[in-house]
């Protein structure tokens, strides 16, 4: 399931390199991600404690933003890393000033996951609603950082409720918390 998922994930982001010459919002994801790692690097350069938090678009950022700038109030030595992994969030949210570094989300690979977490070295991450990305999770459970998913919503349709889901539920074993919007 795994060489699957990450077969998935590499033609996924083909189709979004071919679309990208002919579809905005794809041009803008593609361009996003370049030099994402250059980028990052420049800008992680000392030892300050870093909560990154995880947001698909500008609907996840609006329910995770209150505990961000609870976090923000309450911990101000720690940085605020925050990522999206659509243009519509972070196009409007790249200038948001209750974070310190925005970006886009890397791809989803084990060796993105790795290299993300070298370079930013969160204490902590916090995933808002639907964002289940395994070789992210795996990376964050496998150097223990404690990461937590809020405002999720579970259907009985996702893959963690099917007979193949079994491999899917593992991602959530991981999570220090998962905080839902509903029973």
């Amino acid at each position: 399931m795994r060489l699957l998922y990450f077969a998935g994930i590499a033609v996924y982001r083909f189709v979004i390199y071919l679309a990208s010459f002919f579809n905005a919002k794809a041009k803008l994801w593609q361009q996003g991600r370049q030099n994402l790692f250059g980028n990052l690097e420049k800008q992680f350069t000392g030892n300050q404690p870093t909560i990154w938090f995880h947001c698909a678009s500008l609907g996840e950022f609006e329910q995770g933003r209150p505990l961000m700038e609870h976090i923000r109030s309450a911990y101000p030595q720690y940085r605020i890393l925050l990522t999206f992994f659509s243009p519509s969030g972070y196009e409007i949210r790249k200038n948001y000033t209750g974070a310190d570094v925005i970006c886009y989300m890397p791809s989803d690979s084990p060796g993105h996951a790795k290299r993300f977490l070298e370079i930013t070295k969160p204490v902590a991450a916090f995933f808002i609603k639907y964002e289940f990305w395994y070789f992210h999770l795996e990376a964050l459970r496998h150097k223990n950082i404690p990461h937590f998913l809020v405002s999720g919503i579970f259907r009985k349709d996702q893959p963690f409720f099917r007979w193949y889901g079994n491999w899917f539920r593992k991602a959530l074993q991981g999570y220090a918390g998962i905080f839902t919007q509903d029973d």
